[in-house]
């Protein structure tokens, strides 16, 4: 009986497409041949794509006879990896209160034991409702909410509605009424990650649901039509007037008497405390996952859904631990770290912690806390110098000069780590991270030009001011962590991404994230200051990772805010960008000198140990078009024979060098030339000294 229902839905396409060709026939249409051909051939797709859809569908309801299966969030690897919902309790029929079945069924769909899925009645009150007054309403049966939550999202659009009055009709003839029932209660969302009436009861009072009082089904009854509104931890004197109209329709219906009503009414119910988490392991990741998903999915919890991820399991471990040892070396109450790892080729996060412990603490720092980045902004400024014609080498000059006019006066840039010079290459005042360098930089290639690019990366919202090279804007480690992917793909923006796909229980696709990648800055640029970050880590103010044992090709920069109360430092290789913060929640200091080399570098470099082979870094080749030049490691000036030299690149139109190193002592012939080239050099400055 069951089977020839299912069929009939498959012929209803077929007696339609039938009865248009009857009409078309009596026109005289059908008496041509390619017609013919054309209505047959659409007539045998629709058919096909029908039974199809039925008998994939048909097979998933089928599976529901030996119980629902939960959607699996999958690693990397593809390894099954946790739950959407991780402490889901199913429970038979019979284990849950007769008062709070008979309250869903009187509150949700009172004609339930009278209707094949779909309540023609329901639906048309629905209807004139709707066109009489601005109030909206449902006229959803249990059958089509349970089809929704299993099989369908929240998409408001009719081809949705159709499927899922299909879908209704479909449960009620495989399944019996007491099925579908029991199905609906195990699997109905009750807001804050909660699905199922066991698991509210257990989570809201303490007891099983087969334990419930009249007052208590009520209560939960009432959350069903909208669990945010009605939440029993959050609005409770809502979720209780709404428990009265359950109890109203309860009499109503002759479910209970006009005394238990007011009994219920009067009595006292008390709640526990909001949940707490079920599990501290990997939180940050989890909870991150699980609102992404639902961020395209709603509260809809489907059955044996697939979502397949980014994150790789052992290095979400790595980090875990590296965020936990570092904090504990730090020995600071209360302090706070958040970490994210970023492939930058793709953009997929590969792990995430937002906090010091996920059960104490699961606010998601890594993406939701905007602080200010320090210093870990100005690489953004120097890769806008970069663009418009600058070289690593090019010399700022004047560091000593440097004030801002600012509407509350004449703003002087401080620098704690000033060496006292008047000038420097670009590439010195990174590897130093000179303030008055930075700012003296932005006002020479403009402030529009560095917020442009910063917005390009995903950087977005950055004060206009003069401050801003030093990283007076707020950000979010996600955001940060991910810019700093265009310096090691070659100049590329990614947009981060932490899940890849979804497959719903039949195994198709509903839903795939692609990698976006769009050229922002050139890859000579890119690969420029590739270099001068690695300086910054060789020789500047992340030299300590070196200390970890890091001896692969890696880049990074430090950051630190005003009085210490933001630390700092964002670094790669080729297979990966980590961003460590570190800092309290409401902004004090952190300790007296505790800069980002000193609180957030430990925990990078840490990390970065750990998953050195998981995440094994190759050296950073030059791209074609960059020319190479011997150059004096201490003056960057051309070398003379005693200078100690290295490699600098320069791009298409950058100035190279001709001075000869002041600093070593070279050849006869060096030094000749090099007196030379002072004498003509003085001579110079004084011709434009007198025209200036």
């Amino acid at each position: 009986m069951r089977l020839s229902a299912l069929l009939s839905l498959a012929s209803a396409s077929v007696r339609a497409t039938v009865d248009l060709r009857r009409r078309m026939f009596a026109g005289g249409l059908l008496r041509r041949p390619w017609v013919k051909v054309v209505l047959g051939s659409v007539a045998a797709v629709l058919v096909l794509i029908a039974m199809a859809w039925i008998g994939r569908y048909g097979w998933a309801i089928h599976k529901l006879n030996r119980g629902v299966g939960d959607t699996v969030f999958l690693d990397a690897r593809g390894r099954e990896w946790f739950r959407l919902d991780e402490q889901r309790r199913d429970v038979p029929l019979a284990s849950i209160s007769t008062f709070l079945k008979d309250a869903v069924i009187a509150v949700e769909d009172h004609r339930y034991y009278h209707h094949p899925g779909i309540d023609p009645i329901g639906v048309g009150r629905a209807i004139v409702t709707n066109l009489r007054s601005d109030r909206t309403q449902g006229g959803s049966t249990i059958t089509q909410q349970l089809a929704r939550t299993l099989f369908l999202s929240n998409a408001r659009t009719p081809a949705r509605k159709a499927k899922e009055a299909a879908l209704s009709v479909m449960l009620e003839v495989q399944l019996r009424k007491r099925e579908i029932l029991e199905l609906y209660l195990n699997r109905v969302f009750l807001g804050g990650g909660i699905y199922g009436v066991e698991t509210m009861s257990r989570k809201m009072l303490r007891k099983p649901a087969a334990d419930l009082t009249l007052a208590e089904a009520a209560l939960i009854a009432g959350v069903i039509r909208a669990p945010t509104t009605y939440s029993p931890w959050r609005h409770f004197d809502a979720a209780r007037a709404r428990s009265f109209v359950v109890l109203q329709r309860m009499r109503e219906e002759g479910k209970i008497t006009a005394e238990q009503e007011r009994a219920a009414r009067a009595e006292q119910i008390h709640i526990q405390p909001p949940p707490s988490v079920s599990s501290a392991r990997h939180g940050y990741a989890k909870e991150y996952l699980r609102q992404q998903f639902r961020n395209v999915f709603g509260g809809d919890h489907p059955p044996d859904w697939k979502v397949s991820t980014t994150f790789v399991a052992e290095l979400q471990d790595a980090a875990e631990a590296a965020v936990r040892e570092g904090l504990k070396r730090q020995r600071i109450p209360g302090l706070q770290a958040a970490l994210v790892a970023v492939d930058p080729a793709t953009g997929n996060i590969l792990a995430m912690v937002g906090g010091s412990d996920f059960a104490a603490t699961p606010f998601n720092r890594a993406v939701s806390s905007r602080r200010q980045s320090g210093s870990a902004f100005k690489p953004f400024v120097y890769a806008v110098a970069l663009e418009n014609g600058l070289s690593p080498v090019s010399r700022l000059q004047g560091l000593q000069q440097v004030a801002i006019e600012a509407p509350s006066g004449i703003w002087i840039p401080r620098d704690e780590r000033a060496n006292g010079r008047d000038d420097m290459t670009l590439r010195e005042a990174l590897i130093e991270s000179n303030n008055a360098a930075a700012v003296l930089l932005q006002q020479r290639v403009g402030t529009r030009p560095v917020l442009q690019l910063a917005r390009s990366l995903g950087v977005p919202n950055q004060p206009d001011v003069p401050s801003l090279a030093l990283g007076s804007g707020l950000v979010t480690p996600l955001e940060l962590t991910t810019a700093y992917a265009v310096f090691p793909n070659g100049g590329y923006r990614v947009r981060p991404r932490g899940i890849l796909s979804v497959k719903d229980g039949a195994g198709q696709t509903v839903e795939s994230a692609t990698v976006e990648r769009e050229r922002i800055i050139s890859e000579g640029t890119a690969f420029q200051m590739v270099t001068m970050l690695q300086d910054v880590v060789s020789r500047g103010t992340g030299a300590a990772a070196r200390s970890y044992g890091l001896s692969a090709a890696i880049g990074g920069k430090t950051g630190s805010t005003n009085d210490y109360r933001d630390a700092w430092f964002v670094g790669f290789n080729s297979s990966v960008v980590v961003g460590v913060w570190t800092g309290f929640d409401q902004p004090q200091t952190i300790r007296e000198g505790g800069t980002g080399a000193r609180v957030a570098l430990p925990i990078w470099a840490d990390f970065m140990r750990r998953v050195q082979r998981s995440l094994p870094s190759r050296t950073f080749a030059p791209p074609p078009g960059l020319e190479p030049h011997e150059m004096c490691l201490v003056s960057h000036a051309r070398p003379v024979s005693g200078c100690p030299v290295y490699v600098e690149y320069f791009k298409d139109g950058d100035a190279v060098p001709t001075q000869l190193c002041p600093i070593h002592e070279g050849t006869f012939r060096e030094e000749a030339a090099r007196a030379v080239d002072g004498l003509m050099r003085t001579i110079g400055h004084r011709i434009r000294g007198i025209f200036d």
